[in-house]
C-alpha cells in the first residue's frame, strides 16, 4: 500500500466552505450507533474496506510463486505490491478533489468499479512489467476509496461516534487484507497464483455491488468546485498545520513497518528453518483478525489513554513484535506478527481519525494527504524491506521496521512537548 503527492484539485468556494465547515446544527440528524442507517452504512464501508485491501495486496502473499514463475528476484516481485500502493498514493489527492465536486458515494462507487475491472485482467498478465503496470492502474483506481470514505464519515456521523466508525472501516481493511492473503495462499497452492488473483477479483465484485446497494445517500455533503487555486490553498493550509504534519508522518512510518514485514514474511517462512507450504504461509495472515479487533477498539483506547498515549502503546506493541519475530521459532514469529498487527492497526485508526477531527474544512484533502503519506510508507516499506531482506535476511527487515517505530515515538514526543508549551 502507498502514497505520493499529486495535486488535482477540489475545493469549495467561499459559500460552500462555510457550509461544509460549519459543524452540525443544534438538532444533529447525523448517524450514530443504534440510529437509522448506521448499521447499513457501517457494513457498506466495511465491505468497501474488504475489497480495497483484498485487491491492493492480492499479490503480496504470492510473491515467492510470482518470483518462481516469472524468474525474478524478491525485490523485483515486490514491485507488484509497491506499484499498487504507489498508484494509490499518487492519485489519492486528485480523487479526493473529485469527491468534493461529485460526491463521496459517486467517487467510491466509480473507483471500486474500475479497480475490480482491472483486477479481472491481472491474472492474464504475460510478464512482470505488464503485471506491475496493471497493479499501478488498480492502485490509482482504489485511491478514490480511503479519503472519500473518511470524509463521508466525518460529514454523516456524529463526532462522538467518529473514531468508532472509522475504526470499523479500518477493520474492514484488516479483514480484506487477511482474507485476500489466506484465500490466495490456499488457492495458489493448488492452481497457481493467477487463479488465486482471479478469485480475489470475483470476491471484490460481490463486495462492490453490495457496497453500492447498502450505502445510504449522503445528507450533509456540499459540492465544491474543481478550481486548482482553491485546492492548492487548502493543501497548503493542511501542510502548514503542525499537528496534521505529525499525523501524516506517523501514518507513513507505521505503514513502513507493516508493508516491509508482510511483503517479506512469505519468503522467510518458505525458507529454512520453517519451509512451510504456500497454503500454510497464506494462513499466517489470519493474524489480521487481531488488527480487526484493535482497530475497532481504538476509540475506547483513546478515551482511556488520550491520543498520544494510544500512539505510544501502539508503537511499543509494534516494536515488541518486531524483536520477538527475530527468534527462529515459529511460535515466536507468529506472536511477533500478532503484536505488530495489533500495534499497527490501532495506531493507524488513532492517527487517521485524529486527522478527520483536526481538519475543520477540506476534510477530503486532509484525509487524502494522510492516505498519500500512509501508502508512500507502504511502498517504501515493501521495497526497503525486500532489499534489506536480500542484504541481511530477516534481521535486516526488522531493523528497517524498528527505525520506523523509533520515528513514530520521536514524533509523538515532539507532539507532547508542543502541547505542553501551548
Amino acid at each position: 500500500m502507498s502514497p505520493a503527492s499529486t495535486g488535482a484539485s477540489t475545493v469549495v468556494d467561499a459559500a460552500a466552505i462555510a457550509t461544509a465547515s460549519a459543524s452540525v446544527p443544534v438538532s444533529d440528524d447525523r448517524m450514530a450507533p443504534g440510529g437509522p442507517g448506521y448499521r447499513r452504512m457501517s457494513f457498506a464501508l466495511f465491505l468497501a474496506g474488504v475489497a480495497t485491501f483484498a485487491l491492493l495486496y492480492s499479490t503480496q502473499a504470492l510473491l515467492p510463486l510470482i518470483s518462481g514463475e516469472l524468474g525474478v528476484t524478491a525485490s523485483a516481485a515486490s514491485w507488484t505490491v509497491a506499484a499498487a500502493t504507489g498508484g494509490l498514493a499518487v492519485f489519492v489527492l486528485p480523487m479526493s478533489a473529485l469527491s468534493e465536486r461529485f460526491g463521496r458515494r459517486a467517487v467510491m462507487t466509480g473507483s471500486l468499479a474500475v479497480a475490480v475491472g482491472v483486477g479481472l485482467l491481472v491474472p492474464f498478465a504475460p510478464s512482470l512489467p505488464v503485471l506491475v503496470a496493471l497493479r499501478a492502474v488498480q492502485g490509482a483506481a482504489l485511491a478514490g476509496l480511503p479519503a472519500s470514505a473518511t470524509a463521508y464519515l466525518a460529514e454523516e456521523v456524529r463526532p462522538k461516534a467518529l473514531v468508532t466508525a472509522i475504526g470499523l472501516f479500518v477493520a474492514g481493511n484488516s479483514v480484506g487484507g487477511m482474507s485476500g492473503r489466506v484465500i490466495t495462499g490456499w488457492v495458489a497452492q493448488e492452481w497457481g497464483w493467477r487463479v488465486a488473483v482471479g478469485v480475489i477479483g470475483g470476491i471484490a465484485v460481490v463486495c462492490a455491488v453490495a457496497f453500492r446497494v447498502l450505502l445510504p445517500a449522503p445528507r450533509h455533503f456540499s459540492a465544491g468546485s474543481l478550481r486548482p487555486g482553491v485546492l492548492v490553498r487548502t493543501v497548503r493550509e493542511h501542510l502548514g498545520n503542525p499537528l496534521l504534519r505529525r499525523l501524516y508522518a506517523i501514518g507513513a512510518l507505521f505503514m513502513t513497518v507493516f508493508g516491509g514485514i508482510y511483503t517479506v514474511v512469505g519468503y522467510r517462512l518458505t525458507q529454512e528453518p520453517f519451509s512451510l507450504p504456500q497454503g500454510v504461509v497464506g494462513s499466517i495472515f489470519l493474524v489480521y483478525l487481531v488488527g480487526t479487533v484493535s482497530a475497532s477498539t481504538a476509540g475506547r483506547l483513546v478515551g482511556r489513554l488520550g491520543r498520544r498515549g494510544a500512539l505510544y502503546l501502539s508503537g511499543g506493541t509494534t516494536a515488541a513484535g518486531l524483536l520477538l519475530s527475530l527468534a527462529d521459532s515459529l511460535g515466536a514469529v507468529l506472536l511477533g506478527l500478532v503484536l505488530i498487527t495489533a500495534g499497527f492497526f490501532a495506531g493507524h485508526a488513532v492517527a487517521s481519525s485524529a486527522v478527520s477531527k483536526t481538519a475543520t474544512r477540506g476534510r477530503a484533502q486532509a484525509s487524502a494527504l494522510y492516505q498519500s503519506a500512509y501508502y508512500i510508507g507502504s511502498s517504501v516499506g515493501s521495497t526497503a524491506g525486500a532489499v534489506a531482506f536480500h542484504a541481511g535476511g530477516w534481521g535486516g527487515t526488522v531493523a528497517v521496521g524498528l527505525v520506523a517505530v523509533m520515528g513514530v515515538v520521536a514524533i509523538t514526543v515532539a507532539g507532547s512537548r508542543a502541547a505542553a508549551r501551548a
